[in-house]
């Protein structure tokens, strides 16, 4: 069997950056665990958001400081931003009840609109996990979901997989369909990847998005065909 990489993983140091900008050798199992504990409860109550990152950064005088990128910043911040003080708020309960003591540092919040939500494989993802919850015909959905990505702004090419017991099959089994070109092994592809779980009647549905937002280079001058020139003069 083939061995599979995580598209987002594959890339870091390349032209991504990791999600956690910190590093403590002496606490760094405990902010891993608060970190690890912290996220996968804000992906459950922040799921009508449409969030698709959420970054963690430690920054001196021993402030947390979370940014939030939001399809739907409205909703997340609330009126006169009541939202944000009272997810601070939850966050320190959440983080005080991981620790087991009260949390001393601050807690800021900061959030950033997502400008082209249909170009996210994490809201692509969402919206079909919500769909199939609602027992939607899952070849339409991953049709549809493909026919918007496909025509939202700099994206090249969309694939879409799915895999349990679809429509209430006895046996489960992996669909999946693709729209344009997704290279995965080329490093300089932009490729943004997300799964999901549609928690249905019939069980749990994976589902895997992954979206091909063109390639990335550098700018390099050619030095040395500069000096060859020089030469020839």
């Amino acid at each position: 069997m083939g061995n599979k990489v995580h598209p987002i993983g594959f890339r870091l140091g390349v032209h991504r950056s990791w999600n956690s900008q910190w590093f403590s050798p002496k606490l760094f199992k405990q902010y891993l665990r608060e970190e690890t504990l912290l996220l996968k409860w804000l992906r459950v109550r922040l799921r009508k958001a449409m969030v698709t990152r959420i970054s963690f950064e430690r920054l001196s005088g021993g402030k947390l400081q979370l940014t939030i990128h939001t399809a739907r910043p409205g909703l997340l911040i609330g009126r006169g931003g009541g939202g944000i003080e009272e997810l601070r708020k939850a966050i320190r309960e959440k983080l005080e009840s991981i620790r087991g003591e009260p949390v001393k540092e601050d807690v800021r919040i900061e959030v950033q609109e997502v400008r082209n939500p249909d170009a996210e494989a994490a809201i692509l993802a969402q919206s079909i996990a919500d769909q199939l919850e609602r027992r939607m015909p899952f070849r339409r959905v991953m049709l549809r979901t493909i026919e918007r990505a496909m025509a939202a702004k700099g994206v090249s090419g969309v694939k879409v997989q799915i895999s349990g017991r679809l429509n209430g099959s006895e046996m489960k089994r992996r669909e999946w369909l693709k729209g344009g070109k997704v290279p995965l092994q080329t490093l300089r592809a932009d490729i943004d990847f997300a799964q999901e779980e549609a928690m249905t009647t019939w069980g749990v549905i994976g589902v895997k998005v992954w979206v091909y937002r063109g390639e990335i280079f550098e700018e390099r001058r050619k030095k040395p065909e500069k000096q060859t020139e020089d030469k020839d003069k």
